[in-house]
């Protein structure tokens, strides 16, 4: 792992996993097809948790008191984002969760309205503390996975809690703090002009015409999902990352394992994320494929998370 003096100094890349590699795990992610994404693997179990700011949709797969990875999906997402991983990690020894973050596809009843006292908002603090709450939901720590901008929440929590953090995986994180669509290919120069209403809608109608040509059971299921997320959730978090918080000098200092996982077609360019990945010190892999490597190539960056846990 890069130490975080060298990153300081500029003069080292971020150290990589070969994840170019040909191996069975790429030729197993190259025969994917059209997956059907509501059929689960066998052995995953649908449950809910309690958390502050309501009930949140989850998929679990392992032996519960085996090390916990924790999978978080990102805004217009859900749980089901990681499904072809919960075998993978499951098999290697780990319990796996997964949820669907609040407001979201079978989240949508959890919110700001359930805090004490209520909110008019989703905001950082409320996505936080849902997260904290799963982690203290057992003792020890775990393995956080990140995705988008469940990658800024995550850096928040190990910012207020680093003791629950086994490792600390950032999946096509928004690579950028500040306004962080200001280095979106293509749109960026003038996100800094759109508010979170037109952003969020925006954001739902390049996903529904399917801008980026995924797989026909992908996007019916993608288009399914919306029916159940609230709009003001995606509103609320295209805000937030307008204003992503700058926690790159907490985790340069971090000891743990890091890990930026990236598609090589993702939003922001791959400079910026390793850039990301060599200013805090973490190791990247980039996969082929666009934003969602944990769909695209479940297989390898399982693969990969094995590999760090293991050095943790």
């Amino acid at each position: 792992m890069v130490s975080a003096d060298s990153n300081a100094q500029g003069d080292r890349d971020p150290e990589g996993f070969g994840s170019a590699l040909v191996d069975e795990a790429a030729r197993r992610d190259a025969a994917l097809g059209d997956v059907d994404w509501t059929i689960l693997p066998e052995g995953a179990v649908r449950g809910t948790f309690e958390a502050p700011s309501g009930p949140l949709a989850t998929l679990s797969m392992g032996t519960p008191g085996n090390p916990r990875v924790l999978l978080i999906p990102g805004a217009t997402g859900s749980k089901e984002d990681f499904v072809l991983m919960l075998p993978e990690l499951a098999a290697a020894g780990y319990f796996v969760l997964s949820c669907d973050i609040a407001g979201q596809y079978e989240s949508a009843a959890a919110g700001p309205e359930n805090l004490s006292p209520p909110r008019m908002h989703y905001d950082y603090e409320l996505f936080t503390n849902d997260l904290l709450a799963m982690l203290d939901a057992d003792d020890g720590a775990a393995h956080v996975v990140g995705y988008s901008f469940a990658a800024i929440v995550a850096q928040v929590a190990y910012s207020r809690r680093p003791e629950k953090f086994r490792s600390l995986t950032l999946l096509s994180c928004p690579p950028e703090p500040g306004q962080s669509f200001r280095g979106v290919q293509r749109i960026g120069w003038f996100s800094g002009w759109v508010s979170p209403r037109v952003g969020a809608a925006l954001m739902i109608w390049g996903i529904r015409v399917n801008v980026v040509r995924v797989p026909p059971n992908r996007i019916r299921f993608v288009n399914h999902r919306f029916r159940f997320t609230r709009r003001s959730s995606v509103r609320d978090i295209v805000g937030l990352m307008q204003h992503t918080p700058d926690l790159r000098p907490v985790l340069a200092a971090a000891s743990l394992p890091k890990f930026v996982a990236v598609g090589e077609h993702d939003l922001w360019p791959l400079t910026l994320h390793r850039r990301l990945a060599q200013s805090i010190g973490a190791r990247i892999a980039v996969y082929r494929g666009g934003h969602s490597p944990s769909e695209t190539s479940p297989h390898q960056m399982s693969r990969d998370l094995i590999a760090l846990y293991e050095s943790a």
